[in-house]
C-alpha cells in the first residue's frame, strides 16, 4: 500500500515520534468525532502529497478534491481531545506514555497531524495552521488529577 511505503519514509527522515504517536493521534480523532461528537461538517483542501512523498505508482483511493465536506476539527479541539482520551486510556501515566511516544506539547500533536497531512493520510481546511496547536495546555499540569492509589474497594 502506498500510504504505507509513505509512513515508513516519513518515520525514516522525521525520528521525532514513534509509529504509536501516529496511533495515537488518529484514535484521538476518532474519539473526538465518535465519542465525543465533536466536528462540523466543512469543505477542505485537496489532498497535497509533498513532492517528497510522492508515488510513480497509482493511489487506491483517488485524492480527495477540493471542496468536499468531511467532518472538521480544529487544532485546539483535536489537543484538548488528546488529553481527555490520554487520561481515559492511560489514567495517571498519560504524561509519561505520550512522552514515550515522543509527544511532550501539544505542539507535538500538531507537528504530527501535518505530517499526516503532508503524506496524505489527513486533510485540513483553508483556516488551519499547524500554529492551532501551539501552547492549547501545558502537559506539565494538563495530566496532574487527582489519582488515588490504594487497596481496591470490597
Amino acid at each position: 500500500m502506498i500510504q504505507d511505503k509513505r509512513f515508513a519514509k516519513l518515520l525514516q527522515q522525521d525520528k521525532r515520534f514513534k509509529p504509536e504517536a501516529y496511533s495515537f493521534v488518529y484514535e484521538v480523532l476518532d474519539y473526538a468525532h465518535n465519542r465525543l461528537h465533536l466536528g462540523e461538517c466543512c469543505p477542505s483542501e485537496p489532498v497535497n502529497v509533498a513532492p517528497e512523498f510522492e508515488s510513480d505508482e497509482q493511489d487506491a483511493e483517488p485524492p480527495g478534491e477540493a471542496g468536499d465536506e468531511s467532518k472538521h476539527i480544529t487544532g485546539q479541539v483535536l489537543a484538548d481531545a488528546a488529553r481527555q482520551y490520554a487520561l481515559e486510556m492511560y489514567g495517571f501515566m498519560a504524561k509519561a506514555v505520550l512522552e514515550g511516544f515522543g509527544i511532550k506539547c501539544t505542539g507535538d500533536i500538531g507537528e504530527i497531524v501535518y505530517n499526516m497531512i503532508k503524506i496524505g493520510c489527513m486533510r485540513k481546511t483553508p483556516n488551519d495552521s499547524r500554529a492551532d496547536f501551539d501552547n492549547v495546555y501545558d502537559f506539565a499540569t494538563a495530566f496532574e488529577q487527582d489519582f488515588v492509589i490504594g487497596p481496591r474497594a470490597k
